[in-house]
């Protein structure tokens, strides 16, 4: 018979190997372990719902996780509303495709009843956008829980964000600002296997002369999308809702939708990372994975530094 020591000891051994601090402010896998034991089956549980109702809003969540992170690090700013007084990030102009903040407060919402100001909005988008992965067929991988929520939002800060007209060693530069590698940001940028993008985003390609990078039975193809407007959408690859490599042999087709996309074929430091993923989708994966966990450490509050909202959308 197994003593009830032994079982203690275990437990405590199997909670430190899994990343666990006891009585320390920094973040770890199973940060909720004791004071929100639901959390993890309660954000999948709800994300899976929402993206059965409609896959597309799995994009949306990396999207939305990824804003959040490069300005002000992962805090939860995207969530919070324009006051009278500010006007918040979710306004900008580069986050008006944002979607899903309904999904985020519906899972606060049960949270909040099950365990009352302890998960905060920003640990909610990670493992939101985390679930939209693997849910669309991509990597699985756990994140380290315990950020703390922001309290400033301002739109002008959101002029940080990358450009859809970055060529690729603006990109490698604004990356490796943020201690990202050629390799992470190409990796990220694969994100893109999911979703849209809009004409307003992609139609200076277009204008004359047409951007030589594109094929040009790819460029019609992108003029009849923007016959529709400036918001009429063009998915970034053949599968919009499943997370695979096809958005990387796009881009070898030259058919990458937005110029910061096909830039990543014709600079020699980024073409070589392409191939590796159009050619090997599970390398593309494990340094996805990677890549997500190091951009959802971004600049993180802890202890004092932060708070738990009650309410996502605004500050305690």
């Amino acid at each position: 018979m197994v003593s009830a020591n032994f079982l203690g000891v275990f437990l405590l051994m199997e909670l430190i190997a899994g990343g666990y601090r006891f009585g320390a402010d920094g973040l770890s896998m199973n940060y909720y372990i004791f004071n929100c034991p639901l959390v993890e089956p309660i954000v999948r549980s709800t994300v899976a719902r929402a993206l059965q109702s409609d896959p597309t809003l799995a994009a949306a969540l990396v999207r939305m996780h990824f804003h959040d992170c490069w300005i002000q690090g992962c805090d939860g700013s995207i969530l919070l509303d324009t006051t009278k007084d500010n006007t918040a990030e979710k306004d900008s102009p580069g986050n008006l495709s944002v979607r899903g903040f309904e999904l985020i407060d519906d899972v606060k919402q049960q949270l909040e009843n099950q365990c009352p100001g302890v998960v905060s909005c920003a640990d909610i988008i990670a493992m939101a956008a985390r679930e939209a992965v693997s849910w669309s067929g991509g990597p699985v991988y756990d994140i380290p829980k315990g950020r703390k929520d922001g309290r400033r939002s301002k739109i002008e800060d959101t002029i940080n964000l990358p450009f859809p007209t970055f060529n690729a060693s603006e990109l490698i530069g604004v990356f490796g600002q943020r201690g990202f590698s050629a390799q992470d940001m190409v990796a990220l940028s694969g994100a893109h296997t999911l979703g849209v993008s809009r004409c307003s985003s992609f139609k200076n390609r277009l204008s004359d002369p047409v951007d030589p990078t594109m094929d040009s039975d790819f460029s019609k193809t992108l003029a009849r999308t923007c016959r529709g407007g400036d918001n009429a959408e063009q998915p970034f690859d053949m599968t919009r809702n499943n997370f695979d490599s096809f958005y990387f042999q796009a881009l070898q087709r030259k058919a990458g939708v937005l110029f910061s996309d096909q830039t990543l074929y014709n600079h020699p430091k980024t073409k070589a990372i392409v191939n590796n993923y159009a050619m090997n989708q599970a390398m593309f994966f494990l340094d996805f994975q990677q890549a997500m966990v190091k951009m959802s450490l971004l600049d993180v509050k802890e202890g004092s530094k932060g708070e738990v909202r009650a309410n996502c959308r605004k500050v305690n």
